[in-house]
């Protein structure tokens, strides 16, 4: 901040140079906007929570927070994992919570465009209405928003097939590190013009301009899915029916890994009578058409019982398919009822994934860390989730010792440290570990580029050296 202002310097500006109610400056209203869910990582207290409900009034906001040199941490719903919207003493919590309109679905070009704010579900409830779809799908989507989508590049249960938010979003509108409001990307099918800083915003947590608009593009309605459900004794033993599916050539619309922590949380939550009778579920879906469905859904079984399950079955009870990958999109809200639960996000090749699973396990034990395992097991995308009773400091520090074996085993057989969570404040060391000096230089290079002040997010993804969250 100048030398020449107060922080009341700039609330007085905000307030004068917005709308009524989009500042909010009493402690008890903006705490809530403090932190996102990710368990343990550092938050600040924010001067000002700001909510624009316009592209115009987050440029009047920027620029006031530029002109008197105070940090902006852009938020959205607050569901991340990674720390990725924490606050910093001091800092601007810019929230897009209000900008939740979805401008245009376009049926002819197969876009839409959408405010940062708009929820993942709303959006592809309203493409459906227009028989078209938006494929990324986080387990978090009726909660997360598109706009935090895209700062993170999530995925989600149809990834493996159908690929992440970067591979839908054609445009952007946002705001820079110098204040100004500008366009990049495209609407055409086509097009090269330039460098792609579209692709680059994407997945930058914040840490590069505010993102006031997206333009994604859409695909066609697609068939009916065909599910596959395997049963396991052993995680390892479902880690080697994900390398066989992928060796058998074939690409399901999903393959989940559910283990009985799991589902027995959710069912203790929501009664849905699931079996916990297996160590681990594995769950596949082929949406290929007609017959062509049905040889994928027969592959996968054929593959689930070839590499040890218990039970292998095609589900003809369409109810009771859906209620098994409900559980899978509740196992996260159900285990944090259970106490903290600290999430890892770790990727590694898909013939890495038994291997991987079993050091989990060896890590669990090494640590007497309890950890449950849910995963987009089709990519090789594992979240081990690591529980610990409210209030043991020592469960804690084992934790999160555990929580840094498990990146490190990640990083050691080709992986990366995150995949769809981001980095934030939890992934700083991984990421060090795994770009190495030179690369994380030219990361660091530019950010200065796009935020010359520093002021996006700041201590976040590749802070310089001692910078805090």
């Amino acid at each position: 901040m100048h030398d020449d202002t107060s922080p009341r310097d700039l609330t007085d500006r905000l307030t004068r140079d917005l709308p009524p109610d989009r500042v909010l400056t009493d402690p008890a209203s903006t705490a809530g906007y403090a932190h996102d869910e990710a368990e343990w990582a550092p938050y600040g207290t924010p001067l000002a929570v700001v909510r624009p409900h316009t592209a115009e009034e987050v440029a009047l906001a920027v620029r006031a927070c530029l002109d008197h040199g105070v940090p902006i941490v852009t938020r959205g719903a607050g569901t991340g994992l990674s720390g990725g919207a924490n606050a910093v003493d001091g800092a601007v919590v810019l929230s897009t919570e209000a900008m939740n309109a979805i401008k245009e679905i376009d049926p002819l070009e197969r876009l839409a465009v959408v405010e940062p704010g708009v929820v993942n579900e709303d959006l592809r409830a309203a493409c459906a209405e227009q028989d078209l779809w938006y494929p990324p799908d986080p387990a978090s989507a009726r909660w997360s928003t598109i706009g935090g989508n895209v700062a993170t590049n999530a995925g989600g249960l149809c990834c493996v097939k159908y690929g992440v938010t970067r591979d839908y979003v054609l445009g952007l509108q946002f705001v820079t590190g110098t204040g100004e409001l500008v366009r990049v990307g495209r609407r055409t099918a086509k097009g090269v013009a330039g460098y792609d800083l579209t692709s680059l915003l994407v997945g930058s947590e914040g840490t590069l301009g505010v993102i006031t608009e997206i333009t994604v593009r859409l695909r066609p309605r697609r068939e009916p899915e065909h599910t596959v459900a395997g049963y396991f004794s052993s995680i390892v033993d479902a880690g080697r029916a994900v390398a066989a599916v992928a060796a058998a050539g074939v690409t399901p619309s999903a393959l989940e890994l559910v283990d009985r922590h799991c589902l027995a949380a959710v069912d203790a939550w929501k009664n849905m009578g699931l079996s916990t009778e297996a160590e681990v579920v594995l769950l596949g879906r082929s949406d290929a058409p007609g017959a062509a469905g049905e040889a994928e859904a027969e592959a996968m079984r054929a593959c689930f019982a070839g590499a040890g399950a218990t039970y292998a079955v095609r589900s003809t009870d369409q109810q009771e398919a859906d209620a098994l990958f409900e559980a899978r999109r509740l196992a996260y809200p159900a285990l944090e009822r259970l106490g903290p639960v600290l999430t890892e996000d770790i990727v590694v090749p898909k013939a890495a994934v038994p291997e991987m699973l079993a050091r989990i396990h060896a890590t669990g034990d090494r640590h007497d860390t309890l950890i449950a395992n849910i995963a987009h097991a089709g990519d090789g995308n594992l979240h081990p989730l690591l529980i610990t009773p409210a209030g043991d400091e020592a469960a804690r520090a084992r934790a999160q010792a555990a929580f840094h074996d498990i990146i490190a085993d990640a990083l050691d057989l080709g992986g990366t440290v995150t995949g769809e969570h981001g980095v934030g404040l939890l992934k700083r060391d991984g990421l060090r570990a795994e770009l190495g000096p030179a690369v994380l230089g030219l990361n660091r290079a530019v950010k200065d580029a796009l935020d010359p002040r520093g002021l996006f997010n700041p201590g976040k993804v590749v802070a310089t050296d001692g910078q805090e969250g």
